[in-house]
């Protein structure tokens, strides 16, 4: 089966398969842990190292339960940022020849799609794409999730304009990269990415190819998911995270380096640079910093880590914020424990009360407006608000410099935000 699709020439050979008759689409295994899934299965619980149990059957979503969800049938769209900055993105489609890829051999140089958000000088031009009309049908076929238009996720109503001219001064503009969950597209943390942007953040969303269930790259190519067919032992999960670090440093230098790839890249503060992800991504997070130095600080997002700490530690700030029924001291998930001891600077363990996975994402936001799911203890609107505020505040605390009262104290704006700690196993 093939794992990559050509658009342009449904009816002719794939770019892998080189003649004959075309290769069908590759059936997405049910239960994975993805966007897909979560718009299927959102309501179970999951983490870096399993997947969601198969659902029941297909998914049927009807105009009444749309209507119920948003008020709207099929209206899609995300919040606002709350910034002073109109936002502007832009895609990068790199290439990293010195190595393989890590889940395709036979693919000489890894090839990373990579958005960049960022502020901009004025509002204008056409509001991007949330993802590619074929990435939308790939991800709602493959958990066969019907009653909804196969497009309907790509035609989600973003904030940020393509092609905007970037606002700032020189070295002026703190970094961020986001890593999504395994399977999961870049755009699944698109909220998140417009709300740094509007507050002054470029912020890189990296697209981990092959790892993704779908990835549209400019000439028409659309890559699967190859790694979801490998058993996920701890040495796949291993190799997750070694991937992801080298994707970053990859990005890092294409974005920072002599020959920069975006006409912007001058606006980069090549010392204040942090990374956040959700699930195997955030996991990634401490992979990344371990790699690379140039990280600065990082946020992981409800997702068991991978490979220990050395015990030399890792004294650059870091934030684990997850579900308060998954990652609570003295709970199922044990390696927020594990590697706790060894973060040897400032750190702080959050959990938030009524959250599900997909909460740290616009996905629980999504399934409610498609009337898929609706979590009745944390609704999705108000999930992006914390997720957003907190990842906000520590990147403005550590890259740069601002006091931020929301990690020190409870927050009286964000009853459901609880500080753990680790030693009495408690959270308050």
């Amino acid at each position: 089966m093939s794992h990559v699709m050509d658009r342009k020439s449904t009816p002719g050979p794939t770019a892998e398969h080189g003649g004959g008759e075309p290769a069908p689409p590759r059936r997405i295994r049910r239960g994975a842990t993805t966007v897909a899934a979560l718009l299927a299965f959102v309501a179970v619980p999951s983490c870096a190292f399993a997947s969601a149990p198969a659902g029941p059957g297909p998914v049927v979503v009807t105009a009444a339960s749309q209507e119920t969800a948003s008020g709207s049938t099929g209206a899609l769209r995300l919040p606002e940022p709350t910034g002073p900055h109109p936002v502007g993105i832009t895609s990068l489609h790199l290439r990293d020849a010195s190595r393989a890829d890590p889940w395709v051999p036979g693919v000489k140089a890894r090839e990373l799609m990579v958005s960049l958000w960022y502020p901009a000088k004025s509002r204008g031009g056409k509001r991007a794409p949330y993802m590619t009309a074929k990435e939308s049908e790939l991800i709602l076929k493959g958990e066969e999730v019907t009653g909804v238009p196969y497009d309907v996720l790509s035609r989600t109503r973003t904030n940020a304009f393509s092609g905007a001219e970037p606002a700032g001064r020189e070295h002026g503009l703190p970094l961020v990269v986001l890593s999504p969950g395994f399977t999961e597209p870049r755009s699944s943390l698109t909220a998140l990415a417009e709300e740094l942007a509007s507050r002054g953040y470029v912020v890189a969303g990296v697209e981990h190819t092959y790892e993704s269930l779908a990835t549209s790259f400019p000439d028409g190519r659309i890559t699967t998911c190859v790694a979801c067919e490998a058993p996920k032992g701890q040495d796949f999960w291993n190799k997750v995270a070694r991937g992801r670090a080298d994707d970053v440093s990859f990005v890092l230098d294409e974005l920072t380096g002599a020959r920069p790839a975006w006409k912007g890249a001058s606006l980069i503060g090549p010392s204040r640079i942090g990374m956040a992800g959700h699930s195997a991504g955030g996991a990634s997070v401490i992979a990344a910093m371990l790699k690379d130095t140039r990280v600065r600080a990082g946020i992981d997002m409800d997702g068991t880590t991978f490979a220990p700490i050395p015990d030399g530690g890792l004294p650059r700030p870091f934030l684990f914020l997850g579900t308060k029924a998954g990652h609570s001291p003295g709970g199922r998930d044990t390696t927020w424990e594990r590697d706790w001891a060894r973060l040897t600077g400032w750190k702080r363990w959050l959990v938030v009360k009524g959250a599900e996975h997909s909460s740290f994402t616009d996905t629980a936001l999504l399934v409610e407006r498609l009337g898929i799911h609706r979590n009745p203890d944390l609704p999705g609107e108000r999930a992006v608000e914390i997720t957003r505020d907190h990842v906000r505040a520590f990147f403005d605390l550590h890259l740069r410099h601002r006091p931020q009262p929301l990690f020190d104290r409870p927050s009286k704006r964000h009853p459901e935000v609880e500080r753990c700690d680790v030693e009495r196993k408690t959270c308050a």
